[in-house]
Formats: structure tokens, sequence, C-alpha cells
């Protein structure tokens, strides 16, 4: 039965006998839908001895929270007289735009400040209101100032692929793969998946979708794993598609061969050819040992090699010596390698290495200055260095002065020399302190000297005159 937009007062004078007032449910379903034509539901009677309350106030911030293509979903706030005094609850009400009266969505009071009104007709305009009861009494109607149309509010699809599932995603066999890709579209689109182009086999790659993002996952991943999957988000003729590489990585295996060349001296010169298997990536190098057959102890000799040869040195006169290689990818080192079959023997010469005989290089040479003292002005008050550099075998002695008279251990002055590089440092100086800096050199083949001149100037300290 429609319900009338407004309860006259009448029906709200005359209220029923206490132990007819029906009783309020505990837990109503806020989103119970009703067929198109439904009874408004029942007020609760007032009890007679109830005390008067202030007016019931309307539903308050009436706004849409949803809409579908089947659906709309109204949210709203308490009245502020409800606030304190308490609710028996809220019916909702629609009517299509072209009717006259309004239906009620609910055929109980909801307490939820949120409802759905469902099984609507896609194109259809509604109007709604929500009426708050309390005690038989309805407040005046909460309504939207405008129809609501009933429809899917479309949104492209768009796939928003993580950052480090642009480039090749590699993984180890045995590992677990676990893709979360998040997407968004409206309506809710459909998703697929494929391996190359075909569909993924169930029985080893899992597919979940909710409406946010889809999940690949593969419990225990092998190397048939490998491949170019690709997800496509489709809405009607909308559709937008995300590729990515995986790679399932593992141990390579040995190298195919590997063979004693050639032994001389305390060397010997092997070569070998890549492996059948490089474990699904690239080969990054190879491992070689060396073993004594006296002890047969294997020994790395070379690590991380690049080539597909080698020349091992400093081996032991006398001793016969196996050779092995291991293959190296991003995973690791191969668990077996390849084994020379031939024994490379260092053969005894029985002669004794006499060393060549060299002239010793005289390296003597008299000092020689490199770099020379420069003229400097330094301020009253403010340390200042003086640098030069020397050469010279074997190392000169070095002696500063100052206007021709040797510098001692005057605390003053600071004095050093490094690698040929000397410097005299003068501590806070004064206008006293300036003059020409000698600083000399000298050894058994000789001395040089290089000198300078140090001026040091007052601080001028602007008068207020100036200043002007």
């Amino acid at each position: 039965m429609p319900v009338n937009p407004a309860t006259p007062p009448e029906a709200e004078t005359a209220l029923p006998p206490a132990d007819t007032v029906p009783s309020t449910p505990e837990a109503p379903a806020a989103e119970t839908t009703a067929p198109e034509v439904a009874p408004a539901p029942a007020a609760p009677a007032a009890s007679p001895e109830a005390s008067p309350k202030a007016p019931l106030s309307p539903p308050q911030n009436l706004t849409v929270h949803d809409v579908t293509n089947t659906s709309l979903t109204l949210k709203w706030s308490t009245p502020e007289s409800a606030v304190d005094s308490g609710l028996d609850g809220y019916c909702v009400e629609y009517c299509k735009e072209g009717a006259s009266e309004y239906v009620a969505a609910n055929t109980e009071l909801i307490t939820s400040n949120l409802f759905v009104i469902k099984n609507q007709t896609t194109g259809d305009s509604l109007n709604v209101r929500v009426v708050a009861v309390r005690a038989g009494e309805r407040s005046e109607p909460a309504s939207l100032p405008n129809p609501i149309t009933i429809r899917e509010v479309p949104d492209h699809p768009r796939i928003r692929l993580p950052h480090l599932l642009r480039s090749r995603y590699i993984k180890q066999a045995g590992d677990q793969i676990n893709l979360v890709i998040p997407f968004s579209g409206q309506p809710k689109p459909m998703i697929t998946w494929t391996k190359n182009g075909q569909p993924l086999d169930v029985k080893k790659v899992n597919v979940r979708n909710s409406d946010k993002d889809s999940i690949l996952f593969i419990r225990k991943a092998e190397r048939d794993d490998s491949g170019t999957y690709q997800m496509t988000v489709k809405i009607d003729s909308l559709e937008d598609k995300a590729t990515i590489v995986i790679q399932i990585v593992e141990l390579p295996g040995p190298p195919t061969s590997v063979k004693l060349v050639d032994s001389w001296g305390f060397n010997a010169a092997l070569e070998w050819t890549p492996p059948k298997d490089n474990g699904n990536t690239d080969i990054t190098g190879y491992t070689v040992q060396k073993a004594d057959k006296k002890t047969g102890e294997w020994f790395t000799v070379l690590e991380h090699f690049h080539r597909l040869n080698a020349t091992i040195s400093d081996l032991v006169m006398g001793n016969s010596y196996s050779f092995r290689v291991f293959s190296e990818n991003v995973v690791g080192r191969s668990e077996t390698a390849a084994v020379t079959k031939e024994v490379a023997k260092i053969q005894k010469t029985g002669t004794v290495y006499k060393p060549p005989h060299y002239k010793e290089h005289d390296f003597s040479e008299a000092p020689k200055f490199t770099a020379s003292l420069s003229d400097r002005a330094a301020t009253v008050g403010y340390t200042t260095r003086l640098l030069c550099a020397v050469r010279g075998s074997p190392k000169p002695k070095i002696e500063w002065m100052k206007n021709q008279m040797i510098i001692g251990d005057d605390p003053k002055f600071r004095q050093n020399s490094n690698l040929g590089v000397c410097s005299l440092e003068i501590r806070k100086p004064s206008s006293f302190d300036g003059g020409v800096y000698t600083c000399r050199a000298k050894n058994p083949y000789g001395e040089a000297t290089v000198a300078c001149k140090l001026e040091v100037k007052q601080v001028v300290v602007p008068t207020e005159e100036a200043k002007k």
C-alpha cells in the first residue's frame, strides 16, 4: 500500500492502546528490500504513561553513497532531537519520476544510517526521502533536492602495474610467486590471463580476482613457468592490458668438457666449453680449481673467470695436478664440475736457477726545488703558512731562515717536511714577523735554496666618518 507523503494530524493524535504497540526489532536488516509497492512500516505507538518529548526533527545530511545499474545507496546522520532521547528507526521512501505517491523501500524500521534500495530498473529516476520514527511519531522527511538516475557510472579500465613488474621478474626454481596487480574500472570489469598467448594451466597457476586487484599465484615455481604473461581488463569494448615477463632460474650444469692443453715449467694451460644447461639465464663466469695428487685436496685458483681458457701458474716442481671447472650464473655455482682426464706433471729440471746480475742504478741526486716559495701578504693575528717542494737523494736536510738567520726551535714557528713537501707555519704573526724567508735543502751532493718575502699587514677598522 503506498505511503502518504505526510501523516495526517489525526493519525498522530489517536494512538492505539499500549498493549497493541509492536515491539521494535533488535537487529533489522539494513539492506532488506521489498516489492515495488509495499506498505509503510507501522510506527510503534507511544505508551500513555510516556512523558512528553520535544518534536522529532528530520534526519540530517542525506546524501547518495553509491549508484549502480540496479541499486541506490543512501547515507544520512541521526536527527538532532534524537541524540539524547533515542529513536525507533527510519523509513526510507522513494517515488519514481512521473509518479505521485511515495513507496516504502523497507518493510520494517531500520536503525542503520545506511540503506540500499535494490531491484531497480536501469534508467529510472527516483525521488527519495528518509523519515525518522519514534514512539508513533514521524519526523518531517529529509529529501534529496534532485531525482537520482539509476545507472552505472562508467570508468575506463586501468591496470596499475607495480614498478618491479615492469621489467623482467626473476625468481629461483622452488620459490613461491604471488603477484598482486591493482586495477580500476566501473562497472566491474572482466579479467583474463594468458601465458605466451595461451590460457593458463589452472593445475599450476591460480588466479584470484577481486573488485580492485588480480592475484597470480604459483605455489612452487618451475622452469617451465617462465614466459610472457598478459593480463587483460575489459569493460564492454574498452580494455587495458599489462605484460609481465617471468623468468624462473636455477643452478647451471657443469661445463661440457675441460682438457689440459699443455704444461711447461711451473704452468699449465686449460680449455673448456660452456655448459649445455645454463639454468635458464646467462653464464656469468667460471671457477677453476686445482688438486695435488699427493693430497687430493682442491683449491680455488680462479673465481668469476669469464674466458673459456686459462693458464694456471705457480705450480710446485715435481708434483702432478688435476683441474676442474664449475659454471656460474646469478643463482650460484654448478653443483658438479668438469674434471680434466690428463694430469699435469711438473718436471724437475735439475738445474739451479741463477738470477741475472743487474748493475745497480745510482739514484744519487743533489737537492733541487720543484716548487719554489711565493711572496705572501698576511694579516696580524692570522696564522699563515709558507710552502715549497724539493727532491734529492739521499733525503736532503731542510733548514728555514728569516732574514738570513736560521730559525731554531722557536715555538712561534712550526716546521714540517713530508714526502718532499716543506712547510713553515707562522702562528699569529705580528708586524715584526715580516721579512725575507728562505728554505735551504742540502745533502752530500749539494744544496739549494728558495726565498720569498712576507708582508704582515695591520687590520684597519673603519671609523664612523669613513662609514658615512
